[in-house]
Parts: structure tokens; C-alpha cells; sequence
């Protein structure tokens, strides 16, 4: 698909649909909190045939709300990866469909070799090819036990979920 093929879906869409998406499994909803956050897991947007997923900052956060793998870093990025993979499977996609991530580390000098090599075992275990643009940045995260924080935005041809 080129982009002229996505603009040319996308402005042609006689309607934009909007979609909370959530993945109640593994990753509690935001407003589940005792004081709750308000937004979405993730939002699916269908422009016609086109889909664009845009996935929330996501972390090592358990289907009750509870942080896990406290003071693991390689443990949260796994998870965080788990949880991600289950959103992308609750709007029908996959991590073939991620375009970008936004990955915010609470010490990227002490962090980024580990992240970086989950990071590139887990794209090679899901065979990405390309694979998707990416930033890193340093960041106080919302709690103050959680190490990685990712963001993702994926982008696919409309199946229905």
C-alpha cells in the first residue's frame, strides 16, 4: 500500500469511524483505577477500507491495575511487549501493522542496551520486516516503579474484528 493509496482510502471514506479498544485480559482499563485516568487502551479509527490503531503508553501493568515485574527491567519490556501484542490482537492486527513506537525509558543511559536487545529479539521472533520507525526517549513515567512505557501506532487494511 503507498501513501497515495492511504490518502486517497482515507479521504474518500464517507465516514470516520472511532473505536475504544481494550484488551481486559491482560490490561486493566484506565478508568478501573481507584482514581480514575481518562483515556482509551488504544482507539481504532476506520476511514473506509483503511485502519489506523493508535495505542495508548502502555507498561508493565497487569489485568488489575497493578504494576509487575517491579525493579526487572528486561521482565516489564517483555510484558509491556505482551500487553501491546494483545491490543493489536483486539483490533484484528498484528505487529506486522505497526508502523511507530514511542518508547519512553526511566534511564536510557542504564536501560538502553537491555531494552534494545528485547527489543530486537522480540521483532525478530515476530519476523518484522520492516520494521518500525521508532524514537526513545528519557521520561518520568507515571509510577515511579515502572521502567519502560511504549506507544505504538499501527496501520492496516480494514478486516473486520
Amino acid at each position: 500500500m503507498t501513501i497515495s493509496e492511504v490518502l486517497e482510502t482515507a479521504s474518500s471514506a464517507a465516514t470516520i469511524q472511532k473505536t475504544a479498544i481494550s484488551a481486559p485480559q491482560v490490561l486493566n482499563e484506565a478508568y478501573c483505577y481507584a482514581k480514575p485516568s481518562s483515556f482509551s487502551r488504544a482507539l481504532r479509527i476506520d476511514m473506509g477500507r483503511i485502519a489506523v490503531l493508535l495505542i495508548s503508553g502502555t507498561a508493565s501493568v497487569d489485568e488489575n491495575g497493578a504494576s509487575v515485574h517491579v525493579g526487572d527491567f528486561r521482565a516489564q519490556c517483555r510484558r509491556t511487549y505482551q500487553n501491546i501484542t494483545r491490543l493489536l490482537e483486539s483490533a484484528g492486527a498484528t505487529w506486522k501493522d505497526v508502523v511507530r513506537t514511542t518508547c519512553y525509558l526511566r534511564d536510557i543511559e542504564r536501560d538502553y542496551a537491555a531494552f534494545n536487545e528485547e527489543r530486537t529479539a522480540f521483532y525478530r521472533q515476530q519476523e518484522l520486516e520492516p520494521l518500525p520507525a521508532s524514537t526513545g526517549i528519557q521520561a518520568i513515567l507515571c509510577r515511579p516503579e515502572l521502567l519502560i512505557e511504549i506507544e505504538a501506532i499501527a496501520m492496516f487494511r480494514h478486516r473486520d474484528v
